[in-house]
């Protein structure tokens, strides 16, 4: 089985500030805004290179997003930057009416997301943003594992006409995934080939299930990983390709089970290939203060909690 590892650790919103720095030297079209967060989102390096392409908006995120379909009809790609909750949650309207119901080639860029945002607590965590962005007509919704993968989504997504949720977080994670690794929207990535049981997973629990696979093959478990960082549209051949060889499924997620990665495989599922599965997620529930790994391990989203979802969706095939 294939390993991976690590020499560092960053946080996969810098991967954005980097990545929005690099389409600003190569995509004269790309203009940012933020909403009173720039240090958080890290976009200064965009903001010095491209003064006359920034707009600070202030604690106004519901303005940002008209402004930014505003910006598209003169031809520009504005990518958006604040704090998940407030990206979705505090501007859900503007985002209906004047993005996706028009369909505004707007980049809706959204950093702390889920409970790794962590001492700041449920009023600024959001685990219900990914099925509020995959529910809209013609969005695609978007959501990074590691550092290079969220540089190269930020790239990938300029060039995608259309509007797009593109979902990161705070801490301090592994970079695993390689430099020269492209981004298809769209198209999952195979990490790990496995006979037993196919673990697929988002974002931040892309990792763990890395982790999970190597303890599982240690007590005679083949586990195939596959990274889903497209939620939408998704990719369902690969799910439906892999599930045909292993029999069972676990989805991981660091988001609420009820609208997220695991209801979209469970409709593919439901309709092409009833399979036994699992779901790594918080269980309709809001977060709270705490340290992210306190909290992952507080509500199951670990390599423990996959490694025990993987035992029992086994047992039922």
């Amino acid at each position: 089985m294939k390993t991976y590892t690590f020499t560092e650790k960053k946080d996969t919103r810098s991967g954005f500030g980097d990545g929005l720095t690099e389409l600003g030297r190569t995509n004269p079209k790309v203009v940012a805004l933020c909403a009173d967060l720039i240090g958080s989102l890290k976009m200064q390096d965009f903001i010095d290179e491209n003064p006359s392409r920034f707009f600070q908006v202030g604690i106004a995120e519901a303005n940002m997003m008209g402004i930014a379909a505003g910006l598209t009809i003169g031809g520009k790609i504005p990518f958006t930057g604040t704090f998940a909750n407030f990206s979705t949650g505090r501007v859900y309207d503007q985002i209906r009416q004047s993005i996706a119901y028009s369909g505004k080639n707007v980049k809706i860029c959204a950093s702390h997301a889920g409970l790794t945002l962590g001492e700041d607590g449920a009023t600024h965590q959001i685990l219900e943003d990914i099925g509020l962005m995959k529910m809209l007509p013609g969005m695609t919704v978007i959501n990074t594992c590691d550092y290079n993968q969220t540089k190269a989504a930020t790239i990938a997504i300029a060039d995608h006409e259309g509007p797009v949720y593109l979902r990161f977080g705070r801490p301090k994670v592994p970079v695993f995934m390689p430099t020269d690794q492209p981004f298809e929207i769209g198209k999952a990535v195979h990490l790990t080939e496995g006979n037993d049981v196919t673990i697929v997973a988002t974002g931040h629990l892309v990792w763990e299930a890395l982790q999970a696979s190597e303890q599982l093959l240690a007590k005679g478990i083949s586990a195939e990983v596959i990274n889903i960082h497209t939620i939408k549209p998704l990719d369902a051949d690969a799910i439906l390709t892999s599930v045909a060889k292993t029999g069972c499924i676990v989805t991981a997620e660091e988001h609420n089970y009820l609208g997220g990665l695991g209801e979209s495989v469970a409709r593919v599922l439901g309709q092409h290939h009833p399979t036994p599965q699992e779901f790594i997620a918080t269980n309709d529930t809001f977060g709270e203060s705490g340290t992210p790994d306190q909290l992952m391990e507080k509500y199951g989203l670990n390599a423990a909690a996959i490694i025990k979802a993987v035992e029992k969706v086994v047992k039922r095939k």
